[in-house]
């Protein structure tokens, strides 16, 4: 099997043809293939990679071959932090990493053979892309969807730029490595909370997405119904809100804590004391991943700031602390703490000796004195110390404290989301420019439509000191559109998570220019139909996808709100245990399995292997096996037309085969559309194996052409080169490609010939192994068939299988098996052992006629003489032994 030539060659006549264009027909039905935008490398692909796209393909050609019109586009996230780390690290330019790192992933993806329909291809990184980005900033600024506010960032003061948290390294800039400094500035948010309710909401209608997606989301997006509460800071004019879920707890709190990057912070501590050791604990904290932070697990750690709130109910004064275990993102930024009542402040309170106060007690039982608890006390109870609320339920009080706190006007019955507005700007070059400029006279100005795009100046000198935008005065200076006179250009970029938010709807109308896509385009194609990406883009990408989709649906532009109709997250490859990845060291690159085995062999490999949801672990040995199923298929299709046939009747055997090929496409369909594929797979190795078995022996004609069609249509999603080589080959028209998908006829399929060729098969494999075991060349081989009773005391153990208690009584009671005596107990007994495992069994009548019908193939195969005897006639031990779908073997 020469792939080396056929493969380039289907791939150009693919091209030549144009048959994966796709083109907007209402007349015939859509389905949208994607997976998720990838940002492109300069190292090219490896298998993880491989397996990902190989299931979109899959995907796509199945469709294509149910009739359906598909869309199938490919593009890149080509802007972003990695690629001007890259330009700063070889002194080059992120533009020319970039277009260098596309070539190279572009050039493995048609070497796989994608069915893409690369007349739609983007990248991101062109202005012809990113001018929609900034079009679409715009009408979320007219709406109130973008705005500015101030934000912590990690700042570097020797080289004057924001760092992302991957550029620190234990507390130091990553190319500097100076201190880092927790500053505040002012950052472009886009507000995704004001649909916080229907992202949480629209879950439930996602019916075709992974039930751990969805968790993950939902507990992202977190909402809480709570209890705002507003504490006045002594000796200020600031107020600290925090929201609660336990207002019933009031009166035992004893501290309150602030999320140490919370802006107000280093306000109240300016000039006092406390500022120097605020600022190095702010700095450290900040640091910390904010999971760990959170983790039941990690250490809590705080200080007081020196700073006391006045509790508007007691009106005493509460200390003030910053805690690790507070995050800015989460609520208001800062908590009660009420260390009584739980367990995280109760172990915070005991390690920096805060007073603990119980505010509800159990019913029935006494709590030890609060400085001799060894837990906080958390269930429901009865409220104690609490003032006027005093003997009041736990749960009835969570109302009556609320209504309280309102009558004061201090405190409000609200919902309450984990999920924080997206900060989208960016203190770097490689991104899109925030379409705004900056007038002494008009403030903030955004650029008008008609001046887009803003590009991103080539020229930016790269290494830089802080952005290098900054430093360039062409692009910085800029003239007011509204006074004409002197304004300063923004110089933050956009997120590069905003680009990967609507480009699937670019791909409906990749060069439309009056507009971020052609609405009729888009009313076409979407919904995404299926969607395949790693779970690790489960929150962030998905849920600015679906805002997006939410947001320019209120501005009129699309009717879709969510974008993604199915999703499939697959799962890792690994090698040697690890991830596959460059800084493993353990990555398998596309050209050294396409040189040895080619491409298809990959993409069978990596869909057969294991489900496509789990981990794969790569194996060069596994690979082999799928190289030659591959040119088992290929060998039947190239000796097809000078097969040795007959016609006339159909035998049995023949009508066997035929009951395995309508079998196993039924089989395949239904992989197929259940994302099964290594299920699918495995049912076209089984068939192959059966039609090289059947093609051995003067087969019908029709039989096996027909039932080579079917095999290598079935085969073309997976291994399309292939596919289409074995067509053209059998004489057929090009390209299977595009060939109707094959139909099962049920009145075909016999499960019973079925299952008698199924064990002729396991024979053949069982005598192969006794031989191999043996060490020697068989003379002559003996088989010998399980007797009747035996086949009954099978069927009798399968029917009592969720009764194994009932098993041994019901044979030994059974008059048929009473003359078997021991044998027959002995034999149930070691079936029972093995329940789980066992199979309804071919009848002895059925076994004998299907070894004695498969005697010339199995003669030819081992090369000697086979007698097939029934087992009851001979008191041999390997007679004795025989069981149903095991028969003895004895090696003459």
């Amino acid at each position: 099997m020469d792939f080396r030539k056929f493969v380039p060659k289907w791939q150009k006549r693919w091209a030549e043809a144009g048959i994966f264009e796709a083109k907007e027909d209402p007349k015939r039905k859509k389905y949208y293939v994607l997976e998720m935008l990838p940002y492109p490398t300069a190292t090219g692909l490896h298998m993880g990679h491989v397996r990902n796209y190989s299931m979109g393909d899959a995907v796509a050609r199945y469709k294509r071959m149910h009739g359906f019109n598909v869309l199938y586009p490919m593009g890149y996230d080509a802007l972003g932090l990695p690629a001007e780390n890259a330009a700063i690290k070889h002194k080059s330019h992120p533009k020319v990493f970039t277009e260098k790192a596309i070539a190279a992933i572009k050039k493995d993806q048609k070497e796989i053979g994608l069915s893409y329909d690369w007349k739609r291809e983007v990248s991101t990184c062109y202005p012809d892309y990113y001018m929609w980005n900034q079009w679409i900033f715009l009408q979320f600024l007219k709406r109130g969807l973008a705005y500015r506010k101030k934000a912590p960032v990690n700042w570097c003061p020797k080289c004057g730029t924001v760092l992302a948290n991957e550029q620190v390294e234990q507390g130091k800039c990553w190319r500097c490595k100076s201190e880092v400094e927790v500053k505040s500035l002012e950052q472009w948010f886009l507000k995704i909370t004001d649909y916080a309710e229907e992202l949480l909401n629209n879950l439930k209608e996602l019916k075709h997405w992974p039930e751990n997606v969805k968790t993950m989301q939902e507990n992202w997006i977190g909402r809480s119904e709570g209890t705002e509460i507003t504490f006045k800071i002594k000796g200020s004019d600031k107020e600290l809100k925090v929201f609660t879920t336990r207002p019933d707890t009031h009166y035992g709190i004893t501290f309150l804590v602030y999320a140490p990057e919370h802006p107000d912070v280093m306000e109240l501590v300016k000039g006092t004391k406390q500022e120097k050791k605020v600022k190095d604990f702010v700095r450290k904290v900040v640091m910390q991943e904010k999971f760990t932070r959170m983790s039941e697990e990690s250490e809590k750690e705080g200080m007081f700031i020196g700073r006391y709130a006045i509790d508007p109910i007691t009106r005493s004064e509460i200390p003030i602390y910053i805690g690790n275990f507070v995050l800015m993102e989460y609520g208001t930024g800062a908590i009660i703490a009420v260390p009584a009542h739980d367990q995280r402040d109760f172990m915070f309170a005991k390690k920096y000796g805060i007073p603990i106060k119980v505010v509800i007690k159990p019913q029935g039982y006494e709590l030890p004195p609060a400085d001799k608890m060894a837990r906080a006390f958390t269930e429901p109870g009865v409220m104690v110390n609490s003032g006027d609320f005093d003997g009041m339920s736990s749960a009835m009080a969570i109302e009556e404290i609320t209504k309280f706190l309102e009558k004061k006007g201090c405190g409000r019955k609200t919902v309450q989301y984990k999920l924080r507005d997206w900060l989208v700007s960016r203190q770097r070059y490689w991104g899109t420019p925030i379409p705004v400029v900056y007038c002494d006279k008009c403030g903030m100005v955004p650029v008008p439509e008609g001046d887009l795009p803003v590009k991103l100046p080539e020229d930016a000198k790269f290494p830089a000191e802080g952005n290098p935008l900054a430093a360039v005065k062409s692009f910085v200076e800029a003239e007011c559109p509204k006074c004409r006179g002197k304004a300063r250009r923004e110089t933050d970029t956009m997120d590069t998570f905003f680009d990967s938010s609507w480009y699937f709807m670019r791909y409906t109308s990749p060069r439309y220019n009056k507009g971020p896509f052609d609405p009729k385009a888009m009313g076409y194609w979407l919904p995404v139909d299926q969607y395949i990406g790693g779970v690790e883009h489960a929150i962030l990408h998905l849920m600015y996808a679906r805002f997006f989709s939410m947001a320019l649906s209120d501005l009129g532009l699309t009717k879709v709100r969510e974008p993604f109709s199915r999703l499939f997250t697959q799962g890792m490859v690994v090698k040697d245990g690890q991830k596959m990845s460059k800084s493993f060291g353990n990555v398998v690159g596309l050209d050294e399995i396409a040189k040895k085995y080619g491409v298809d062999t990959a993409r069978v490999y990596l869909l057969f292997v294991a489900a496509p949801e789990k981990e794969l672990e790569w194996s060069d040995k596994g690979a082999v096996g799928s190289f030659k199923m591959l040119s088992r298929i290929y060998g039947l299709a190239q000796g097809v037309k000078g097969a040795d046939t007959r016609d006339g009747k159909l035998e049995t055997r023949d009508r066997q085969m035929q009951g395995k090929v309508h079998s196993t496409v039924k089989t395949v369909t239904g992989a197929m559309e259940d994302f099964r594929f290594n299920k699918g797979l495995g049912a076209i190795l089984k068939l192959t194996n059966s039609l090289v078995r059947y093609a051995d022996i003067k087969p019908h004609g029709d039989v096996l052409r027909e039932g080579l069609e079917k095999l290598v249509l079935l085969l073309s999603p997976f291994a399309p080169h292939t596919a289409e080589e074995c067509w053209e080959m059998m004489g057929n028209e090009p390209f299977v490609s595009l060939q109707k998908w094959p139909k099962a006829n049920e009145k075909l399929i016999d499960k019973r010939l079925e299952a008698m060729e199924d064990f002729v098969m396991q024979v053949e494999e069982d005598v192969a192994a006794c031989i191999k075991l043996v060490g020697k060349e068989p003379g002559k081989i003996r088989l010998y068939v399980a007797p009747q009773w035996k086949h009954e005391v099978h069927k009798t153990v399968m029917g009592l299988a969720k009764k194994p208690k009932d098993i041994i009584p019901a044979i030994m009671q059974n008059p048929d098996f009473k003359k078997y005596g021991k044998d027959a107990l002995r034999f149930a007994q070691g079936l029972q052992k093995n329940l789980s495992n066992l199979k309804e069994p071919l009848s002895e009548k059925e076994e004998l006629s299907s070894l004695k019908e498969s005697k010339e193939q199995l003669e030819k195969r081992f090369g000697c003489g086979f007698e097939i005897i029934e087992a009851f006639k001979s008191r041999e031990p390997k007679a004795l032994r025989a069981e149903p779908g095991k028969p003895g073997i004895e090696i003459a």
